[in-house]
């Protein structure tokens, strides 16, 4: 009697133990803090500090706290393309839950480094035609993300070009060769719009080092050209204001994708507000760690776009700005 009894005591007790351990195995997963691994295409934190601080606040919304309820591992190769490789490998080897990666190179190196892993894009205009989705309504794998759709932008650039001058008969575009498969894109886009409003496009200035800019000014110069699109670039975007005060110095009305170009001295930028979109990508981030698929995410494209126009530069520049494309401008700096 007393052994059977120790017996049922054993056994249980044997059964309030295995509950147990299952809850304290699930509130460790519970509190496991999420880490992101973020590949930027900058040099620094200080460099990407806008777009990091929005991204951080649209993690925010969703309750995650950098550095308390999520870590973001951060990697910054300054646009150097074994940079970026390496630094996508050393993230994968971290086993992030998620990877962010910021512009196209930074898509493609992280998409060869990690065949499991789910992908966040930021930042790329045609993640289809290289190849990062199937389609935007259905990226079709574990990688999703958000376009800036720079390309659907050319045509308007120019106009807004030509409208700010008066007159323009010859357009030159710089572009970066390392940037190689979107910047052909821009220049397609921008030669087609041209030829209906009867520009001529050129020249092309490819500058892949800060050290050459000047020269492509120089260039642009000599070609006779009146005015200049900047295609949307990490080198150019880290060259803003070398870029501005190169246009003035000669005497180049240019338009810019980023607002941060024309805040810093540029004529005039159009294009969608880059720090919303960063802001946007704590969503996809939220959804993924809560378990929906990236294949179930839709590719995000933004719907509002803003111009800004430096009235301060157009005037040392002798430029008088239309009434007309004041009044549409969501921000004139004067």
């Amino acid at each position: 009697m007393n052994n059977r009894r120790k017996l049922i005591v054993a056994l249980g007790g044997g059964a309030l133990i295995a509950p147990l351990s299952t809850f304290n195995v699930r509130a460790q997963q519970a509190s496991k803090v999420p880490r992101i691994g973020v590949l930027w295409h900058a040099g620094s934190e200080e460099e990407e500090a806008p777009f990091l601080n929005a991204l951080r606040q649209g993690l925010s919304d969703f309750g995650f706290v950098d550095g308390q309820s999520i870590v973001l591992e951060n990697r910054f190769p300054a646009e150097q393309a074994e940079r970026f490789n390496s630094f996508a490998v050393e993230l994968a080897r971290l086993n992030p839950d998620v990877f962010v990666a910021v512009t196209p190179p930074a898509a493609l190196a992280a998409q060869r480094a990690t065949t499991t892993t789910p992908i966040v894009f930021i930042n790329v205009a045609d993640p289809v035609r290289i190849k990062l989705v199937d389609s935007l309504a259905r990226p079709g794998g574990r990688i999703t993300g958000l376009s800036h759709i720079g390309v659907d932008l050319m045509g308007k650039q120019l106009q807004l070009l030509r409208e700010a001058t008066g007159t323009l008969s010859r357009v030159a575009v710089l572009a970066n060769p390392t940037n190689a498969t979107s910047h052909h894109q821009y220049v397609e886009a921008i030669e087609a719009a041209a030829r209906t409003v009867k520009v001529t496009v050129g020249p092309v200035e490819m500058v892949n080092a800060p050290d050459k800019l000047e020269d492509a000014f120089a260039s642009i110069t000599r070609a006779g050209a009146h005015g200049l699109i900047v295609l949307s670039d990490g080198l150019f975007y880290n060259e803003r204001q070398r870029l501005a005060e190169l246009a003035l110095r000669y005497h180049l009305p240019a338009i810019f994708l980023p607002r941060q170009f024309a805040e810093v001295g540029g004529l005039m930028s159009y294009g969608p507000n880059l720090a919303s979109i960063f802001r946007r990508a704590g969503y996809l981030i939220n959804r993924i760690l809560k378990g929906t698929m990236p294949a179930d995410l839709p590719v995000e494209q933004p719907t509002q776009f803003e111009m800004i126009i430096n009235l301060r530069t157009a005037k040392a520049m002798g430029l008088t700005i239309p009434q007309s494309l004041l009044l549409r401008a969501d921000k004139v700096i004067q």
